[in-house]
């Protein structure tokens, strides 16, 4: 039977909750300017679609979840499937690498061939991608690290298949998988960094991050600067709040690194530590195209599936 401390349920509801809430908060900002500090967004805003509003980052994220409650460990193939009915559902956004490689997959290639024909025309592709959809698989396997780590990489290959991009995902579930259990940020980050093999880069830009100033934090669409900035505002600030409005205020690719630091401090201070305005705006489609509205009531109970799902065996 699902047995868990009501603390860590807590806890992995609001890592899927402080994800989508991320995303949705970045969603008006993504492109713009860094935010002067006496003009922080600090409420849901309309963008290109309604405030509150969830986007590809989060969509992408509830396909590996379904993949996940479909098949445990990961079947990439169902997953990169999934993918492509989601990209043929027409989004509002899609990034230029993930379209890429699932375009060709839907052209009837198989995924290893199109991930690897892809990342060939650009071999030091390193995007965010991968990383901003992660969380699933670190409640999945929340009890579990062995799988949670490749199950991490698996999913970041089906697009991703560069070498920051899965030591990336991998470090962030790490990361959750600590937090879930009530370890400080700080020390769920070195804990992660320890466990993790990481390229060198990226575990310099990891170490360094908490002590960076604002002002010379980059946000971009590369992976190393969206991790950056999620462990950015994970360790040097003390509230789910702080955490994401700092982050998604950084402007540029902000629904992103909004969920990827979202998924953190949710899984840092659970679900009832995000403020309630942001839980009550937030709204979403899934599957998209399908009229199925999703709150934060939704995201709680996949949450919940994720975390309560055994194999086959039981086990």
């Amino acid at each position: 039977m699902f047995m868990m401390e009501e603390a860590t349920a807590d806890r992995i509801r609001g890592c899927a909750v402080g994800a989508a809430i991320g995303d949705a908060l970045g969603m008006p900002l993504e492109f713009g300017p860094r935010r002067p500090l006496d003009r922080l967004v600090r409420d849901m805003q309309p963008g290109r679609i309604p405030a509150g509003s969830f986007t590809d980052d989060t969509e992408m994220a509830l396909a590996l979840a379904d993949s996940l409650l479909a098949h445990r460990p990961l079947d990439a193939e169902d997953l990169a499937q999934r993918f492509v009915a989601w990209l043929e559902a027409g989004p509002d956004d899609v990034g230029i690498h993930t379209y890429n490689v699932l375009s060709r997959i839907a052209a009837g290639e198989r995924w290893e061939g199109a991930v690897h024909a892809v990342q060939q025309q650009r071999p030091d592709s390193a995007g965010n991608g991968s990383v901003m959809r992660c969380w699933p698989v670190a409640l999945a396997h929340w009890d579990d690290l062995d799988p949670l780590l490749a199950d991490s990489r698996l999913q970041s290959r089906v697009t991703h298949p560069h070498a920051e991009c899965e030591a990336a995902s991998a470090f962030v579930n790490a990361t959750i998988y600590y937090l879930l259990r009530g370890a400080p940020t700080a020390d769920a980050v070195a804990q992660a960094m320890e466990l993790v093999d990481m390229p060198a880069p990226l575990r310099a830009v990891v170490e360094g991050a908490p002590a960076r100033h604002r002002e010379s934090l980059v946000n971009s669409g590369w992976v190393r600067h969206t991790v950056e900035s999620a462990v950015w505002g994970l360790v040097a600030h003390e509230t789910f709040e702080d955490a994401v409005m700092q982050v998604v205020n950084l402007g540029n690719d902000a629904d992103t690194a909004g969920a990827v630091v979202g998924a953190l401090a949710g899984a840092a201070y659970g679900l009832e530590a995000i403020p309630s305005r942001w839980r009550t705006a937030l709204q979403g489609e899934w599957p998209l195209r399908s009229g199925v509205r999703w709150h934060m009531a939704d995201l709680a109970n996949l949450a919940d599936r994720l975390a309560a799902r055994r194999d086959k065996h039981g086990v």
